[in-house]
């Protein structure tokens, strides 16, 4: 009863921030702030993730397609990286990063009074704290994936130039035919903009635990751990559900 009941607050707690969140560019200093902040924080991780991305991917793929397919490896390399491996590691880079921090952040406002302070002057934590982390979690997002994205091609196609014989040109335009088509177009759309769930998701799970953490410093650590495991956890969650619908909407 006690998990159904905090799945209840939880939901009640995501509709009114998405709410919020949607008027949150009336305060364009904080959402550009927040912004920021977000990509700021999560760029190092992503072109990491996006160099050793684009390189794995090359390896195991072009160790395991015939060698009579080789020339397709390319164009497999750019579908998985586009349409899956960006989207989803753009997705946990900002549940394992900003989860934590947003829940810390405003766990340590909560402890401290300043929540209450706010709530004390008639004005309201969802909109004025949440709702610009929220709508910034979601712009930021899509921004990240298409870095990402960028990074590992052209990290696949350094793997290609030193194991493999293929030119520039020659990978470029592999790389364009396995993403041209109608329907791939599609896929490659609503991949990139799935991840503005992924971004509501992470926001709204890490301002959740930290707008209720409890219990002094040890609270605020336990808030941090609980945004990061439950990010983690929807993004995981709703990635399943996303990729069904996109295949559906595409077909």
């Amino acid at each position: 009863m006690h998990a159904l009941e905090q799945i209840g607050y939880f939901a009640h707690f995501a509709v009114n921030a998405l709410l919020d969140a949607l008027l949150a560019w009336r305060r364009p200093a904080e959402l550009l702030r927040q912004l920021y902040l977000f990509l700021y924080g999560s760029l190092p991780l992503g072109i990491v993730a996006g160099l050793a991305l684009g390189f794995v991917v090359w390896i195991h793929l072009n160790g395991a397609v015939p060698s009579q397919w080789r020339d397709e490896v390319p164009g497999f390399v750019a579908m998985g990286i586009v349409l899956e491996f960006a989207p989803l590691g753009a997705g946990l880079i900002l549940a394992g990063r900003s989860g934590a921090s947003l829940a810390a952040e405003l766990g340590s406002m909560r402890l401290s009074e300043q929540i209450d302070a706010l709530e004390a002057l008639g004005l309201s934590p969802l909109k004025h704290l949440v709702a610009p982390r929220v709508l910034a979690a979601m712009l930021a997002l899509p921004c990240l994936t298409v870095l990402m994205a960028y990074i590992a091609l052209g990290s696949s196609y350094f793997a290609e130039y030193l194991g493999g014989d293929m030119t520039l040109t020659q990978y470029q335009t592999a790389v364009l035919a396995g993403l041209s088509g109608r329907a791939m177009l599609v896929k490659i759309v609503l991949s990139t903009l799935k991840t503005i769930v992924f971004g509501y998701l992470v926001a709204v799970t890490g301002c959740y635990f930290g707008m209720n953490a409890t219990g002094g410093t040890e609270g605020v650590g336990i808030a941090a751990t609980r945004g990061v495991v439950g990010s983690i956890f929807l993004v995981l969650v709703a990635n399943v559900f996303l990729v069904k619908a996109i295949e559906m909407m595409a077909t």
